[in-house]
Protein backbone atom coordinates (compact mmCIF):
# COMPACT_ATOMS: atom_id res chain seq x y z
CA UNK A 1 0.00 0.00 0.00
CA UNK A 2 1.71 3.35 -1.02
CA UNK A 3 2.25 6.17 1.85
CA UNK A 4 3.72 9.87 1.57
CA UNK A 5 5.24 10.47 4.83
CA UNK A 6 4.01 13.91 6.37
CA UNK A 7 6.28 15.17 9.47
CA UNK A 8 3.37 13.20 12.06
CA UNK A 9 1.51 11.34 9.49
CA UNK A 10 1.62 8.72 7.21
CA UNK A 11 -0.80 9.49 4.03
CA UNK A 12 -2.41 6.40 2.80
CA UNK A 13 -3.22 7.36 -1.85
CA UNK A 14 -3.68 4.99 -4.51
CA UNK A 15 -2.43 5.68 -7.84
CA UNK A 16 -4.09 5.03 -11.26
CA UNK A 17 -0.48 5.12 -12.83
CA UNK A 18 0.40 5.94 -16.34
CA UNK A 19 1.92 8.63 -18.05
CA UNK A 20 -0.99 11.76 -18.14
CA UNK A 21 -1.36 14.64 -16.65
CA UNK A 22 -1.33 13.78 -12.44
CA UNK A 23 -5.27 14.99 -11.22
CA UNK A 24 -4.96 14.05 -7.50
CA UNK A 25 -8.34 14.14 -5.51
CA UNK A 26 -9.44 15.03 -1.81
CA UNK A 27 -12.43 13.11 -0.41
CA UNK A 28 -15.07 14.43 1.48
CA UNK A 29 -15.64 14.28 5.29
CA UNK A 30 -16.42 10.92 6.80
CA UNK A 31 -15.59 9.48 3.05
CA UNK A 32 -12.44 7.97 2.10
CA UNK A 33 -10.67 7.71 -1.05
CA UNK A 34 -12.72 4.75 -2.53
CA UNK A 35 -15.49 7.61 -3.76
CA UNK A 36 -13.34 8.32 -6.74
CA UNK A 37 -13.13 4.84 -7.65
CA UNK A 38 -15.59 5.38 -10.50
CA UNK A 39 -12.94 8.38 -11.65
CA UNK A 40 -10.37 6.12 -11.37
CA UNK A 41 -11.53 3.85 -13.68
CA UNK A 42 -13.22 6.14 -16.39
CA UNK A 43 -10.72 8.98 -16.66
CA UNK A 44 -7.41 6.61 -16.72
CA UNK A 45 -4.88 5.82 -18.55
CA UNK A 46 -5.49 9.17 -20.05
CA UNK A 47 -4.99 11.13 -16.87
CA UNK A 48 -3.28 9.81 -13.90
CA UNK A 49 -5.85 9.48 -11.23
CA UNK A 50 -4.55 9.79 -7.56
CA UNK A 51 -7.38 9.45 -4.32
CA UNK A 52 -6.02 9.97 -1.08
CA UNK A 53 -7.40 9.42 2.44
CA UNK A 54 -6.92 12.97 4.24
CA UNK A 55 -6.55 12.79 8.60
CA UNK A 56 -8.77 10.92 10.39
CA UNK A 57 -10.32 8.83 7.37
CA UNK A 58 -9.37 5.33 5.97
CA UNK A 59 -5.83 4.46 5.94
CA UNK A 60 -4.05 7.42 6.71
CA UNK A 61 -2.51 7.64 10.32
CA UNK A 62 -1.31 10.03 12.35
CA UNK A 63 -1.04 10.90 16.07
CA UNK A 64 -4.17 12.50 16.83
CA UNK A 65 -3.18 16.15 17.00
CA UNK A 66 -5.34 19.15 16.05
CA UNK A 67 -4.91 20.10 12.26
CA UNK A 68 -6.21 22.36 10.03
CA UNK A 69 -7.23 22.20 6.16
CA UNK A 70 -4.07 24.18 5.47
CA UNK A 71 -2.34 21.28 7.08
CA UNK A 72 -4.52 19.44 4.35
CA UNK A 73 -3.13 21.27 2.06
CA UNK A 74 0.27 20.27 3.07
CA UNK A 75 -0.56 16.75 2.95
CA UNK A 76 -2.08 17.02 -0.63
CA UNK A 77 1.69 18.40 -2.09
CA UNK A 78 3.32 15.82 0.05
CA UNK A 79 1.65 13.00 -1.97
CA UNK A 80 2.61 15.00 -4.97
CA UNK A 81 6.56 14.83 -3.66
CA UNK A 82 5.97 10.87 -2.90
CA UNK A 83 4.70 10.81 -6.56
CA UNK A 84 7.52 13.02 -7.81
CA UNK A 85 5.13 15.21 -9.82
CA UNK A 86 6.05 18.70 -10.03
CA UNK A 87 2.59 19.99 -11.02
CA UNK A 88 -0.33 18.33 -11.01
CA UNK A 89 -4.44 19.07 -10.97
CA UNK A 90 -6.13 19.04 -8.13
CA UNK A 91 -9.89 18.54 -6.71
CA UNK A 92 -11.93 17.37 -4.00
CA UNK A 93 -15.54 17.12 -2.94
CA UNK A 94 -16.65 19.00 0.00
CA UNK A 95 -13.97 18.96 2.80
CA UNK A 96 -11.96 17.82 -0.13
CA UNK A 97 -12.52 21.43 -2.16
CA UNK A 98 -11.33 23.68 1.23
CA UNK A 99 -8.16 21.64 1.22
CA UNK A 100 -7.25 21.80 -2.78
CA UNK A 101 -8.60 25.88 -2.20
CA UNK A 102 -5.50 25.85 0.06
CA UNK A 103 -3.11 23.90 -1.87
CA UNK A 104 -3.51 26.58 -4.84
CA UNK A 105 -3.03 29.30 -2.63
CA UNK A 106 0.06 27.61 -0.57
CA UNK A 107 1.48 26.37 -3.86
CA UNK A 108 -0.11 27.71 -6.96
CA UNK A 109 3.54 26.85 -9.15
CA UNK A 110 2.20 23.05 -8.35
CA UNK A 111 -1.37 23.18 -9.28
CA UNK A 112 -2.02 23.48 -12.39
CA UNK A 113 -6.19 23.22 -12.31
CA UNK A 114 -8.69 23.30 -9.52
CA UNK A 115 -11.62 20.30 -9.48
CA UNK A 116 -14.24 21.37 -7.04
CA UNK A 117 -16.74 19.59 -6.31
CA UNK A 118 -20.12 20.30 -3.85
CA UNK A 119 -17.98 22.45 -2.07
CA UNK A 120 -17.44 26.48 -1.17
CA UNK A 121 -15.03 28.83 0.10
CA UNK A 122 -16.71 30.47 2.89
CA UNK A 123 -16.57 29.46 6.56
CA UNK A 124 -19.23 26.81 8.40
CA UNK A 125 -22.66 28.18 8.72
CA UNK A 126 -24.03 28.95 12.21
CA UNK A 127 -26.67 25.90 10.61
CA UNK A 128 -23.84 23.63 9.32
CA UNK A 129 -22.20 23.59 12.34
CA UNK A 130 -24.90 22.63 14.74
CA UNK A 131 -26.19 19.77 11.63
CA UNK A 132 -22.74 18.60 12.48
CA UNK A 133 -22.65 19.17 16.04
CA UNK A 134 -25.85 17.01 16.35
CA UNK A 135 -25.13 14.11 14.29
CA UNK A 136 -21.53 13.71 16.24
CA UNK A 137 -23.34 13.59 19.49
CA UNK A 138 -25.88 10.85 18.10
CA UNK A 139 -23.07 8.70 16.31
CA UNK A 140 -20.76 8.84 19.77
CA UNK A 141 -24.40 7.34 21.49
CA UNK A 142 -24.70 3.79 21.39
CA UNK A 143 -28.38 3.76 20.73
CA UNK A 144 -28.63 6.87 18.02
CA UNK A 145 -25.78 5.42 16.40
CA UNK A 146 -27.36 3.80 13.73
CA UNK A 147 -30.15 6.62 12.78
CA UNK A 148 -26.86 8.67 12.65
CA UNK A 149 -25.46 7.03 10.06
CA UNK A 150 -28.92 6.57 8.12
CA UNK A 151 -29.17 10.31 8.53
CA UNK A 152 -25.57 10.64 7.10
CA UNK A 153 -26.45 8.06 4.15
CA UNK A 154 -29.47 10.60 2.97
CA UNK A 155 -27.72 13.76 3.15
CA UNK A 156 -24.54 12.33 1.20
CA UNK A 157 -26.05 9.64 -1.13
CA UNK A 158 -29.65 9.02 -1.05
CA UNK A 159 -32.22 7.11 -0.85
CA UNK A 160 -32.60 5.07 -3.96
CA UNK A 161 -29.47 3.28 -4.70
CA UNK A 162 -27.05 0.66 -3.74
CA UNK A 163 -24.40 2.44 -2.55
CA UNK A 164 -26.40 3.55 0.75
CA UNK A 165 -26.01 -0.16 2.64
CA UNK A 166 -22.12 -0.13 1.52
CA UNK A 167 -21.37 2.89 3.20
CA UNK A 168 -23.71 2.73 6.47
CA UNK A 169 -22.10 -0.24 7.49
CA UNK A 170 -18.20 0.97 6.45
CA UNK A 171 -19.30 3.90 8.94
CA UNK A 172 -20.50 2.00 11.87
CA UNK A 173 -17.17 0.81 12.60
CA UNK A 174 -15.09 4.33 12.17
CA UNK A 175 -12.78 4.94 14.64
CA UNK A 176 -14.50 7.67 16.82
CA UNK A 177 -11.14 9.61 17.85
CA UNK A 178 -9.72 10.29 14.51
CA UNK A 179 -13.44 11.49 13.10
CA UNK A 180 -13.61 13.79 16.12
CA UNK A 181 -10.33 15.91 15.62
CA UNK A 182 -11.11 15.59 11.57
CA UNK A 183 -14.57 17.16 12.80
CA UNK A 184 -13.00 19.87 14.60
CA UNK A 185 -11.27 20.97 11.82
CA UNK A 186 -14.42 20.94 10.02
CA UNK A 187 -16.21 23.12 11.91
CA UNK A 188 -13.29 25.50 12.53
CA UNK A 189 -12.65 25.94 9.30
CA UNK A 190 -11.79 29.63 8.13
CA UNK A 191 -12.87 31.23 5.20
CA UNK A 192 -10.79 32.04 1.59
CA UNK A 193 -13.59 33.87 0.13
CA UNK A 194 -11.67 37.20 0.02
CA UNK A 195 -8.36 35.42 -1.71
CA UNK A 196 -10.11 33.66 -4.13
CA UNK A 197 -8.80 36.53 -6.88
CA UNK A 198 -5.29 34.99 -6.19
CA UNK A 199 -6.11 31.98 -7.45
CA UNK A 200 -5.59 32.27 -11.65
CA UNK A 201 -5.07 28.30 -12.77
CA UNK A 202 -8.47 27.37 -13.90
CA UNK A 203 -10.91 25.77 -12.14
CA UNK A 204 -14.08 23.38 -13.00
CA UNK A 205 -16.91 23.97 -10.00
CA UNK A 206 -19.10 21.59 -10.00
CA UNK A 207 -22.59 22.20 -8.05
CA UNK A 208 -24.42 18.98 -7.43
CA UNK A 209 -28.05 20.33 -6.73
CA UNK A 210 -29.21 18.20 -3.82
CA UNK A 211 -26.03 18.30 -1.87
CA UNK A 212 -27.18 20.92 0.75
CA UNK A 213 -24.49 23.41 -0.09
CA UNK A 214 -25.92 26.87 -0.83
CA UNK A 215 -26.43 27.73 -4.74
CA UNK A 216 -25.80 31.00 -4.69
CA UNK A 217 -22.21 30.24 -2.67
CA UNK A 218 -21.03 27.63 -5.56
CA UNK A 219 -22.00 30.63 -8.06
CA UNK A 220 -20.04 32.77 -5.74
CA UNK A 221 -17.10 30.36 -5.35
CA UNK A 222 -17.13 30.23 -9.38
CA UNK A 223 -17.67 34.02 -9.82
CA UNK A 224 -14.60 34.34 -7.72
CA UNK A 225 -11.81 32.64 -9.54
CA UNK A 226 -10.93 33.86 -12.72
CA UNK A 227 -10.81 31.14 -15.01
CA UNK A 228 -13.56 28.77 -13.63
CA UNK A 229 -16.27 26.61 -15.79
CA UNK A 230 -19.22 25.87 -13.94
CA UNK A 231 -21.19 22.79 -14.12
CA UNK A 232 -24.65 21.69 -12.19
CA UNK A 233 -25.80 18.14 -12.10
CA UNK A 234 -29.41 17.82 -11.40
CA UNK A 235 -30.56 16.25 -7.96
CA UNK A 236 -27.15 14.75 -6.82
CA UNK A 237 -26.21 14.83 -3.22
CA UNK A 238 -22.97 15.55 -1.69
CA UNK A 239 -21.45 12.31 -3.10
CA UNK A 240 -21.85 12.76 -6.49
CA UNK A 241 -18.77 11.41 -7.97
CA UNK A 242 -20.30 7.90 -6.45
CA UNK A 243 -23.90 8.33 -7.28
CA UNK A 244 -23.69 10.20 -10.51
CA UNK A 245 -20.46 9.12 -12.17
CA UNK A 246 -21.30 9.66 -15.86
CA UNK A 247 -21.78 13.26 -15.80
CA UNK A 248 -19.02 13.87 -13.35
CA UNK A 249 -16.83 11.68 -15.29
CA UNK A 250 -17.76 14.25 -18.24
CA UNK A 251 -17.34 17.35 -17.10
CA UNK A 252 -14.31 16.61 -15.99
CA UNK A 253 -12.26 15.35 -18.92
CA UNK A 254 -13.93 17.97 -20.96
CA UNK A 255 -12.27 20.87 -18.67
CA UNK A 256 -8.86 18.50 -18.40
CA UNK A 257 -8.94 18.20 -22.20
CA UNK A 258 -9.24 21.51 -22.79
CA UNK A 259 -6.95 22.61 -20.14
CA UNK A 260 -4.68 19.75 -21.28
CA UNK A 261 -1.33 22.01 -21.79
CA UNK A 262 -1.77 23.62 -18.50
CA UNK A 263 -2.29 20.39 -16.80
CA UNK A 264 0.94 18.99 -18.40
Amino acid sequence: MPFASAIDADIHYEDSGGDGPVVLLAHEFFMDRTMYASQMAALAPEFRIVSWDARGHGRTTDQGLPFTYWTAARDALTVLDQLGAERAVIGGTAQGGFTALRAALIAPERVSALILISTEAHGPTREQSTATQKFLDQWYDEESRRQAVNQLAHWLIGDDNGYREVWTERWLTRDRQGIEVAAGCLLARDSVLERLTEITCPALVVHATASGMAHDRARHLAGGLARSTYVEISGARLAVTVTHPDPVNRAIRQFLREHLTQAR
